[in-house]
C-alpha cells in the first residue's frame, strides 16, 4: 500500500464534513489500508480520511499497546458518551508541532460499518476513545483546536505555520 501527504491545516477540506459512505467494497479496503500505512508512518493512534484528502467517512483507530489491533470504520457515530471525561494531549499531522489539552468523554459506544461491511457497536474507553472521538471530528470538518479558546487556537495555528516556514 501507500503512505499519503496530509493536508495543511489551512485547507478548506478539513472544515467541511465528509460524505457518507455507501457501502464497504474493494476502493474503501484500499483506501483503508493506505490510512493504516500513513497511521503508523506517523507514528499515530489514528487517522481520518479527510486528513489525507479523501472526502469520505472512514477512520482508522489502533490504540494497543503493541500495536496490530487495527479498527477500521466507515460512517462512525457516536450513540453513548460517558459522563465521566479525561484530558488527553492531542496532536494532528494537519498542524505539525503543536499539540493541547483536551478534554472529552471516557469511554464512548461507536456505531459504524467494519471492514466486511456490516454495521457494529463497539465500546471504546480511555486512549481509544479519545483517537475515536478525535477521527469523528475529522469527518465533521473540525480539527482538534476547534476544542480551544479563539485566542489559544490562533496561538497554536501560527505557531505550527511558523514552524513549517523553517
Amino acid at each position: 500500500m501507500a503512505v499519503r501527504a496530509f493536508l495543511p491545516y489551512s485547507d478548506r477540506r478539513l472544515h467541511i464534513a465528509a460524505e457518507p459512505v455507501e457501502a464497504v467494497n474493494e476502493t474503501v479496503r484500499m483506501i483503508w489500508d493506505d490510512m493504516v500505512d500513513t497511521m503508523e508512518a506517523m507514528p499515530g493512534v489514528g487517522l481520518a480520511a479527510p486528513q489525507i484528502g479523501i472526502m469520505l467517512r472512514l477512520a482508522v483507530v489502533d490504540a494497543s499497546d503493541k500495536r496490530g489491533q487495527v479498527v477500521r470504520m466507515a460512517n462512525p457515530e457516536v450513540l453513548h458518551a460517558s459522563v465521566q471525561f479525561r484530558s488527553h494531549e492531542e496532536a494532528s499531522p494537519n498542524l505539525p508541532g503543536v499539540s493541547a489539552p483536551v478534554t472529552r468523554p471516557r469511554a464512548v459506544t461507536v456505531r459504524f460499518l467494519n471492514e466486511v461491511g456490516a454495521v457494529e457497536e463497539r465500546d471504546f474507553v480511555g486512549l481509544w476513545a479519545t483517537s475515536v472521538q478525535h477521527q469523528i471530528d475529522h469527518l465533521d470538518g473540525r480539527v482538534y483546536v476547534d476544542h480551544l479558546s479563539p485566542l489559544r487556537r490562533k496561538m497554536l495555528v501560527a505557531k505550527s505555520a511558523k514552524l513549517a516556514r523553517r
